[in-house]
């Protein structure tokens, strides 16, 4: 197989005369060798462009970041500079943003089964919307109106419009059969704005949806548009938010729409059936996904005769369970190496005590990857480090932001005393 696809890689990601891989103008070796492996590393000038590309198709504050693709305290900080608000969907999403010191009121809450402790933390703060997702948490912002914990909150009430998306079931939404939001089709929707207009706990600004995550299809979005649209024309409401979604290519022969694509297929259709409503998005993947590699370093190299050949890192099914639990694929390559030819197939798996940590199931890799080799997988910037588990007791990697030559750490290697630190005995 050929080398690995230079597209595959983030934006700043370039290859010296020695054959070796920099990002952001650092040595990935080199990154490797002070921070140690597993690491994730970011082209923070990626993580800039793409934000940058979507306020440019969509408007300031009109691209909401899912901040559940990936999230720290610095990329908190980074899309709000850019002029995104931020979606988060747990309290903890919240308090990260906070101690981010980026302010509420540019964060949206999400969440199918927001407990009265979350909407009364988001209400305390002042976050900007709550998209509300049941008549269960309507009542419970009934509960909290009567607590006077501060202005009566926006919100926006999320719709499941019936629109099936081309992606894995485990991560699409916006199907009749799901567990988000009110139905269209049974008129829960209806009933849903009738009782929010009506009540004195909740101001009703607008509606949302969405569909699923990594869809490739840009009629799909254009079909979601059309229902919501054909829902929300009517009602007059001031905000209608498209959610997000945008798939992103992880392996050589994928293609997925740009961010100006997509929004040019949303706006233009939004514009042709009369929305009048401001329009907004919710990216996370399509802005944090390949602007991200895991490095590893190999542990074994295990040649089964007849049978397959195992690679095993030193990380796994902790750091990427997307394999394992979609069965996502993913390329691979060495740093060391970056235009060689990928002649070996092997299965590269993780070093936990699974059959099932498996990374990719036939990676492509140079005949000579040895042990102590450092191996990158690209395109891991989303539902890596936000997805991580410490299984067997691994400590999470760290998190690097690479950019004009300096290598900024921004999450620390979790050690054993973190592991420790809530275990009381």
């Amino acid at each position: 197989m050929s080398a690995i696809p230079m597209q595959l890689l983030s934006d700043n990601a370039t290859v010296g005369p020695d054959g070796n891989l920099s990002v952001g103008g650092c040595s990935i070796a080199e990154i490797a060798a002070e921070y140690g492996t597993p690491v994730f590393v970011y082209d923070e000038a990626h993580l800039r462009a793409r934000c940058q590309q979507a306020v440019a198709a969509f408007g300031h504050q009109q691209v909401v970041y899912a901040t559940k693709a990936f999230l720290c305290k610095a990329m908190a900080r980074l899309v709000y500079d850019e002029g995104l608000l931020l979606d988060v969907a747990s309290g903890g999403e919240l308090a990260v943003v906070l101690a981010a010191g980026v302010p509420a009121n540019v964060c949206t809450l999400h969440g199918n089964n927001k407990s009265m402790t979350e909407l009364r933390e988001a209400i305390t703060a002042g976050v900007r919307h709550i998209i509300v997702d049941s008549f269960d948490e309507l009542d419970r912002l009934d509960v909290l109106a009567a607590e006077q914990l501060g202005p009566v909150p926006k919100v926006l009430l999320r719709i499941t419009p019936g629109v099936s998306a081309h992606t894995h079931e485990f991560i699409a939404t916006g199907q009749d059969d799901s567990k988000f939001g009110f139905n269209l089709g049974n008129g829960d929707a209806l009933k849903a704005v009738d009782r929010a207009r009506r009540s004195t706990s909740v101001e009703l600004v607008g509606v949302h949806c969405h569909i699923g995550s990594n869809v490739f299809e840009a009629s799909s979005f254009a079909k979601a548009a059309a229902v919501m649209a054909d829902f929300a024309v009517p009602l007059d409401l001031p905000e209608l938010v498209l959610g997000g979604g945008l798939g992103v290519a992880y392996i050589e022969g994928e293609e997925a729409p740009t961010i100006a694509h997509w929004g040019n297929v949303l706006l233009d259709a939004c514009q042709a059936l009369g929305v009048r409503s401001k329009v907004s998005v919710e990216p996370g993947r399509a802005i944090a996904a390949a602007a991200a590699m895991t490095v590893y370093s190999v542990g074994t190299v295990k040649h089964i005769p007849g049978v397959r050949t195992y690679i095993s890192v030193d990380g796994g099914m902790s750091d990427n369970p997307r394999p394992v639990l979609y069965g996502s694929g993913y390329e691979s390559f060495l740093p060391r190496a970056v235009t060689d030819e990928r002649a070996m197939t092997a299965r590269l798996v993780g070093k936990h005590c699974e059959s099932g940590d498996v990374l990719s199931f036939a990676a492509q890799l140079p005949a000579d990857t040895a042990v102590g080799d450092l191996l990158a997988m690209p395109v891991t910037g989303a539902y890596g480090h936000s997805m991580g588990s410490n299984y067997n007791k691994i400590t999470r990697p760290p998190v690097v932001f690479a950019a004009n030559g300096d290598a900024r750490l921004v999450v620390r290697r979790e050690t054993y005393d973190d592991l420790l630190r809530a275990d009381i005995g």
